[in-house]
Formats: C-alpha cells, structure tokens, sequence
C-alpha cells in the first residue's frame, strides 16, 4: 500500500520544504544535490511519500542544517510518519481513499462536518454502520462488512476516547434521522446514541430541519480536518461513491468554514436539536 499522507509526513515535508525555499533552491537542483529523482523531493515534501531517518539526514546535510535539535526532531518525525498504525491489520478491506482519511482524522483536534442523509462514522451503532456499508458495498461478504464494521467502532474509540478526545461539531439535516436505516429497532438505538453523544462536553450537536427550507449546505456533506501546531495543514474533505477530494489551500478553508458557520446558524441548537431527535425516536417506537 502506498505510502500515507499522515499530518507527521505533511509537517515534515513543510519543514524540509521551507529549508529549500530558504536557500533558493529549486527541486531540481536539491534532487541533485541528494542523488534523488525530482518527483521524490516533489512527494516528499506534499507528504505523499515517506522518508527514513538517513534519508533525511541527506536531505539535512546538503541543506547544511547542523543544529542538532532541529536534526533530531525531523528525524523523530520521519520515524513517526513510518510506524504501525491501528488500522493496519485491516488493510485488506481498507480501500486507499479511507486509510487516508483515517490517517489524517487519528491526527486531527477537531473536526466540523455536516451530513445530509447519513449519520457520520464516528457516531454510527454496530447495527447502523453494518447497513450502511452492505448497502453502500453490496458485493462485499459477510466476513469483510464484519471487519469494516469493527474499523469503524475502532475509530470510535481512537479519537473519541483518547485522553485528549477529539472536538466534533456535526450538524445534521433532519432528513437522516428520518431515513430508517437498518430497521425501526436498528433506528432507535442509533438515535439514542445521538442523544448521549450530544450530551459529551466534546461533541456539539445540532439539526438542520426541514423547516430551514434552502439552505447553505445544499450542495452536499462535507467534512473540515483541523490540526494541532500549523493550520496550513488543515484539509477540507469531500466523497463521492468513486473517488475523494482533500481541500487544502486557504481560500478553499475560509469558504467551507464560513459555509459550515451558515448552516450552523440555520440549524436548531443543541437543547432543540435533541428534542427533535427525541421526538422522531417516540415516532419509531
């Protein structure tokens, strides 16, 4: 599998890249330097590509970088980019479009999305996220909807539950909570989940209803990644049922964060959000 675009690689490939622009040099000429190919400084520095800790003592020594606390700290972050990560033993059922995205969500602070029919991964039940991937993957086998299924729960636990959990903002189109999905039990349990989700101090949720008639968010969901330290590695993320799209120049993350503000403020609040919730699960009993 090829090499992930982790946030470790992202920063690293940003610092060495500031270190070459410093200097003047094209990437050209520091693949010469270094007896590389052009197109490996070009993907090392995107953090397409990973590089082990001589490799970038190389890349160190032809920029003539010899503080050795800045030496160390882009060695450790080479190593880091490389290690085993939790979802690895599941690369078989793991398309490269979604350990990408995980990859770049395990190292996230915070994450604001808004889902038009579909509840998000990261507060979807057993019962819901097994309908929904046999719906989405119709030819997969009982055996791959089970691993995919605990992928998704795993994921749960890696950003929800870690010491220092992830900040999730979801908004919700009403249309999500009203689509029975797995059946009416499958549908309950999944909003009860809502409900006690919506009560943990590091997730926000809210509820865009129908009533809010059109509305900013009208083009479809979409989720924006925040990182710790430097916020030009923030990403803006987009699917379809083919292919995926990662956002990350400035312009395209003021227009989405701006967007998501807008159907923030269309949607219920958090007390009215959950009291419509509640409301469609008395419906579903």
């Amino acid at each position: 599998m090829p090499a992930l675009p982790t946030v470790r690689r992202r920063i690293l490939g940003a610092e060495l890249r500031q270190l070459r622009e410093g200097l003047g040099l094209t990437t050209s000429e520091t693949a010469e330097r270094i007896g590389w190919h052009q197109s490996k400084v070009s993907r090392v520095e995107s953090g397409r590509s990973g590089i082990r800790a001589h490799e970038v003592e190389a890349v160190l020594d032809a920029y003539e970088v010899t503080a050795l606390e800045a030496r160390a700290s882009l060695k450790a972050l080479a190593a880091e980019g490389r290690q085993r990560m939790w979802w690895t033993p599941y690369s078989d059922v793991l398309t490269q479009r979604y350990t990408s995205y995980i990859a770049l969500e395990a190292d996230a602070t915070s994450l604001r999305t808004f889902r038009d029919t579909l509840i998000p991964g990261l507060l979807q039940t057993p019962a819901y996220a097994r309908a929904v991937i046999g719906a989405l993957q119709p030819d997969l086998s009982p055996e791959a909807i089970d691993a995919l299924v605990s992928v998704r729960l795993t994921r749960q636990n890696a950003v929800l539950r870690r010491s220092n959990p992830l900040d999730l903002r979801v908004v919700l189109d009403e249309a999500s909570l009203r689509r029975v999905i797995g059946g009416a039990p499958a549908m309950v349990q999944q909003l009860r989940r809502l409900l006690a989700a919506s009560e943990e101090p590091h997730i926000t949720l809210q509820v865009l209803p129908f009533a809010a008639g059109a509305h900013a968010g009208l083009t479809g969901p979409f989720v924006i990644l925040q990182f710790p330290v430097r916020s030009d590695l923030d990403v803006v993320y987009t699917e379809s049922h083919t292919s995926s799209i990662q956002l990350e120049r400035k312009s395209d993350l003021m227009t989405y964060s701006r967007l998501f503000e807008d159907i923030c403020a269309a949607a219920l609040d958090a007390t009215s959000s959950r009291d419509l919730i509640a409301h469609v699960v008395k419906d579903l009993v």
